[in-house]
């Protein structure tokens, strides 16, 4: 493995420097501040905020996969860990069963490295860390573990994009790849579909770090990305996600060049069910509408989709033993 290929927490690993990031992270959680809503609860007593996450980690489900980014999945999969519990409230989430109704359980540091280490086992390029913001400690105690027991894949952050800088930094050379959300722009949208206060400025303050640490996306001989940057919006019907504002801002703070995921997959889930204007899922139409605008917008990397209707493909079904749909 070239230095150019290695993943940073090695290096981070080798000088002894995680277990310090660690117990910084630790350090947050009484009083809680490790996303940008700063509860201040004392989480080591077992006391819960806004995301209801305690001391512990919990984890809902860990496998390969296949339905993300190309250069995220690969060819055998994204090793992706989907965390329990979420500081958004989003009313049409695809992942509720976790983040809303708190499906999972608790994993020890072992348990989890031990997850890592057989996604890595069964070919996966890269390990998914799913909305991990609020058990951030306990998985730089598990990536120990990991590391020392041969890890070697880049590590993905897979993030709702609102998050706590101050957090984010402590992540600089261990995140090789971070892959947020840039939902809204209009912080009265954000509250109300999301309960997210200030979101847009909380959101371009952490696309700024991430992009500051990981710099634009690097792939290997194989396509598979081994650091940088790739944000995803996703377009919500009736316009409300004002798309093109949300992308003239990434280009405003990150310049064209940045990664885009244009997600047009948007189907009615959880809340948006039979809710006026989120339940109906995104016309053909206004799907092409906000890729028209990303390209006069000039952005030159990353992807578009090609879905139909009320796609259920992109719909998990975590109660399932298999793990999908």
């Amino acid at each position: 493995m070239t230095n150019a290929s290695k993943p940073g927490y090695l290096s981070l690993h080798e000088q002894g420097l995680l277990e310090e990031r660690a117990r910084a992270l630790r350090a947050l959680c009484s009083p809680c501040r490790l996303c940008p809503r700063c509860c201040g609860v004392d989480r080591t007593r077992g006391e819960r905020g806004f995301c209801r996450a305690g001391s512990r980690v919990q984890a809902a489900k860990a496998l390969p996969h296949t339905g993300e980014e190309p250069a995220i999945s690969g060819t055998c999969g994204s090793g992706t860990v989907f965390f329990t519990h979420c500081n958004l409230r989003c009313l049409f989430c695809q992942n509720y069963q976790i983040s809303r109704e708190h499906l999972g359980r608790e994993v020890s540091a072992e348990e989890l490295a031990h997850m890592m280490l057989g996604l890595q086992d069964r070919g996966c390029r890269n390990i998914s860390l799913v909305s991990a913001a609020h058990f951030l400690p306990g998985i730089l105690e598990a990536l120990i573990l990991a590391a020392a027991g041969g890890l070697r894949v880049p590590l993905v952050y897979n993030s709702n994009g609102y998050e706590n800088p101050e957090v984010l930094r402590l992540l600089d050379g261990i995140i090789d790849i971070y892959l947020p959300d840039a939902k809204y722009c209009s912080d009265a949208i954000a509250m109300h579909f999301s309960e997210a206060p200030d979101y847009h400025r909380i959101n371009m303050a952490a696309l700024r770090e991430m992009a500051r640490q990981a710099g634009h996306l690097e792939v290997d001989e194989h396509g598979s990305a081994l650091r940088g940057l790739i944000i995803r919006h996703l377009v919500l019907p009736d316009g409300l996600t004002d798309t093109y504002r949300v992308l003239r801002a990434i280009k405003k703070n990150l310049g064209p060049f940045v990664t885009i995921s244009l997600m047009g997959q948007f189907t009615p889930c959880f809340k948006a069910a039979g809710h006026p204007v989120l339940g109906r899922p995104l016309s053909p139409e206004e799907y092409e509408q906000a890729c028209a605008m990303l390209y006069e917008l000039g952005f030159e990397n990353g992807w578009v989709q090609e879905c139909g209707q009320d796609d259920r493909a992109f719909v998990p079904d975590f109660s399932r033993p298999d793990g999908w749909n």
